[in-house]
């Protein structure tokens, strides 16, 4: 066994997760006792019986793990065939270098899953990104609302909509997938899901798209307050 797979160099979360898929399956049981690993810095939580631990200021307690040796077990899960592809997600993009440039790397994160909207272009982190070849998938992609001011209410994007007779949530969906983004949309209404996917028939024009990119207001909704004393807060720098 190589010094990357040793158990003892694995990350506890991850290495419950192994453990737990591992087993045969069993008629009935639930996907719900396959161990969670934490998103934010890879699983580098204290470990214990709670995914993400707080401390009484209600801030997380993190732990000492480099992601590092927690991205060695996740690529043990893919050599174990039980997942087919591994990411990451609100990385920034000297950590996600860190990743791509580690010595005896054997599998390359496939995405980089990050909040991006017209508020928060992420221009910088998308580029920097594509040019290495990891897709960059995009959440929260309609924004929200922030200061009482709803995205989707911009006049920018309402105008746009009318144009092309959509939706403003089309409009911004169709905004990411012209720059080569996957898009995650959120909605539980069987009308709205139907909707979301109906934007293959119409492009935005050069202008359309500058307009929108012009609404960077570097506007983050996702912040992760309670884990800004995490060594491995992403959002300190600029990308």
């Amino acid at each position: 066994m190589s010094k990357a797979e040793s158990p003892a160099r694995r990350e506890p979360a991850a290495e419950a997760y192994l453990q737990a898929a591992r087993q045969p399956q069993k008629q009935g049981r639930s996907r719900a006792k396959i161990p969670k690993i934490p998103v934010l810095g890879l699983g580098t939580w204290k470990p214990g019986e709670i995914d993400v631990p707080f401390d009484r200021s209600g801030m997380v307690i993190p732990s000492n793990t480099n992601f590092l040796d927690t991205w060695e077990a996740m690529e043990d899960l893919v050599t174990a065939g039980l997942v087919k592809a591994i990411g990451v997600s609100n990385f920034n993009h000297e950590q996600l270098e860190r990743i791509l440039t580690k010595p005896n790397l054997r599998v390359r994160p496939l995405t980089n899953q990050i909040e991006c909207h017209p508020y928060l272009t992420q221009r910088n982190l998308i580029s920097f990104c594509q040019s290495r070849d990891v897709s960059v998938i995009a959440y929260q992609p309609l924004g929200g609302s922030s200061g009482g001011v709803d995205l989707m209410d911009n006049p920018v994007i309402q105008t746009i909509a009318r144009k092309h007779h959509k939706s403003p949530a089309q409009i911004l969906i169709r905004f990411q997938i012209q720059r080569n983004v996957i898009v995650v949309p959120k909605s539980v209404n069987p009308k709205r899901i139907l909707e979301n996917i109906q934007v293959f028939d119409f492009e935005l024009t050069e202008q359309d798209m500058n307009d929108l990119l012009r609404l960077n207001r570097n506007l983050r909704l996702t912040m992760f307050p309670t884990a800004e004393n995490h060594k491995d807060y992403p959002f300190h720098i600029e990308f």
